[in-house]
């Protein structure tokens, strides 16, 4: 794929960003992704390639954007298949929290697995840990591991999970060897992201958050040059049977990171939407506003942090 694609792309994470940011602390989550999801479709209309959305914002008779199986980009190659979130956290914005972001990843067809909408454990880290991770083992010997590898010890690593009454067991196994903990109430993505950017102050995440996230998450830490371990989490019948329909053959199958993504040709771009541990949020001023991204490939290793300032009195106007 062109080298330039990924800069096309952080675009329509802009334009989502853009979109989403003036909803933010206005406590009305549907209004916050929906516009996060007409600002990326319609942006999308100006990318040069011909994508299928594989993680979208759901079925398609469940979404009426942004589906899985809908068709992205203005035609053309290349052909690739396309993972986004035009708002992860949208209980975030809608209190005006930290750490949401609008996301998109791009890869060759069949690079992402095509995950349903259910739960997924994951535990994930940063290049220096790259290989010290086992989704099977227990948090103790995970957490043992990790700082082994980064050449520290296990109560100077800080482990952030998503507050939920699901991990009550999992934070008493991090406090009773030592390890900090950070909770956040939503963004287990921006979380696993966090865990390769050393100013972020987080080393792993740990614990349950949504399917699709893992195999974004996957996307950009391939780039960055971490390491991920997931496994699905159902909770009925149903569950097992829609993984199922989507081609998942083991329910129980521990992913590796090249089973959620894998390269070379991975690109993935991101854009605050509020401030958090690595990007900054949107910021308005008069007729226009301030961006900041990150953009990533994995073929070169390349990550670019972009500030952008936008003229709302030129197109586009998001």
């Amino acid at each position: 794929m062109e080298r330039n694609l990924a800069l096309e792309v952080v675009r329509v994470t802009e334009a989502a960003a853009l979109a989403s940011a003036r909803w933010m602390g206005r406590g009305n989550e549907k209004a916050a992704d929906q516009a996060a999801v007409d600002a990326m479709r319609r942006a999308f209309d100006a990318v040069a390639l011909s994508g299928t959305v594989v993680i979208g914002e759901g079925e398609r008779d469940k979404a009426p954007m942004l589906y899985i199986g809908e068709r992205v980009g203005s035609g053309g190659p290349p052909e690739v298949d396309v993972a986004l979130d035009p708002l992860e956290g949208t209980t975030i914005v809608s209190q005006g929290r930290a750490n949401a972001i609008a996301v998109v990843a791009i890869a060759e067809k069949g690079c992402f697995l095509h995950a349903p909408d259910i739960y997924m454990e994951k535990i994930a880290v940063g290049p220096r840990a790259h290989g010290a991770v086992d989704i099977t083992a227990s948090p103790a010997d995970n957490l043992q591991a990790i700082a082994d590898a980064m050449k520290c010890y296990v109560e100077d690593l800080t482990v952030v999970m998503l507050d939920r009454p699901r991990h009550q067991e999992l934070v008493r196994q991090v406090r009773e060897v030592g390890a900090r903990i950070k909770l956040i109430q939503d963004g287990d993505l921006s979380a696993a992201m966090a865990t390769a950017f050393e100013q972020s102050g987080v080393d792993v995440l740990m614990g349950i958050g949504g399917a699709p996230e893992g195999v974004l998450a996957a996307a950009a830490l391939q780039c960055l040059g971490g390491d991920m371990q997931a496994r699905l989490q159902p909770r009925n019948e149903e569950e097992t049977q829609r993984a199922a329909a989507m081609g998942v053959k083991d329910i129980h199958q521990v992913f590796k990171i090249s089973d959620l993504a894998k390269g070379p040709d991975i690109m993935f771009a991101a854009t605050g939407v509020t401030d958090g541990d690595f990007l900054k949020g949107v910021r308005f001023f008069g007729g226009g506003a301030r961006t900041h991204s990150v953009v990533m490939r994995y073929r070169s290793g390349t990550v670019r942090f972009i500030e952008a300032s936008h003229r709302f009195d030129r197109k586009p106007i998001y």
